[in-house]
């Protein structure tokens, strides 16, 4: 197997009930020398492209329908405009692309992005296959309602998007959009997944399962907190 892992950070505005936050975001590409997966393609396609550097794109993944996970999206599948990458969304977050297009559009009076839609509606228990590793999906809601994870056995690694970061519960500006189910998603990574797993969030540095499971339990007062 020849598949690796490389990590772009950019930063961009997420956008969270009407209120804008300013976020680093995390964008993974997996493969080789000739193709790659890109996870969440946020803000910045000139430096996400720069890394690619000519290597085929085979597919664009969103772990989530936010605003700045979707922001450089359009142009990293159109990399080669004769042969654009599909993208895969959550089912969950198609309303969150739907409202994020369709802004865009008002916004650069381009009326195609108004009816743009993902390539391919993600769920629980897809696939996807790279330089011969897997990406397994694993649905887990709570960030927003089709948050996912993907899973790679073969790479030791659970690319966690919004839905889990380093100590914490993933989030944008302390905002929960339905904490204690993200928990119990976060609970069914912990408790199914090698305790050895590294975990490359959507922000911030990595951690490993290991790590989260000494602590997760405790997260479950941040739902007082908020009430």
């Amino acid at each position: 197997m020849s598949a690796r892992i490389e990590q772009v950070v950019t930063s961009g505005k997420c956008t969270v009930d009407d209120d804008e936050y300013e976020v680093e975001t995390n964008t993974y590409i997996v493969g080789d020398d000739d193709a790659v997966i890109v996870i969440d393609p946020a803000n910045d396609a000139e430096a996400i492209l720069k890394t690619v550097d000519g290597r085929e794109v085979m597919a664009v993944i969103c772990t989530n329908g936010r605003d700045n996970i979707l922001g450089a999206v359009v142009e990293v599948a159109e990399a080669d405009p004769e042969d654009p990458a599909p993208i895969g969304l959550p089912r969950g977050d198609r309303s969150l692309w739907r409202d994020y297009f369709r802004r865009l559009a008002k916004e650069t009076e381009d009326d195609e992005l108004r009816n743009l839609q993902p390539d391919i509606d993600i769920e629980d228990g897809g696939v996807f296959e790279i330089a011969g590793a897997q990406l397994e999906v694993m649905g887990t809601p709570g960030f927003t309602t089709g948050s996912l994870c993907l899973y790679s056995e073969q790479l030791g690694v659970l690319f966690t998007g919004n839905t889990l970061h380093r100590g914490k519960p993933g989030e944008v500006g302390g905002v929960y959009h339905e904490l204690r189910t993200q928990l119990n998603s976060i609970g069914g990574l912990i408790s199914t997944l090698p305790k050895d797993t590294r975990v490359l969030p959507g922000q911030g540095e990595e951690t490993t399962i290991a790590a989260e499971d000494a602590r997760w339990e405790t997260w479950y007062g941040l739902d007082t907190e908020e009430d």
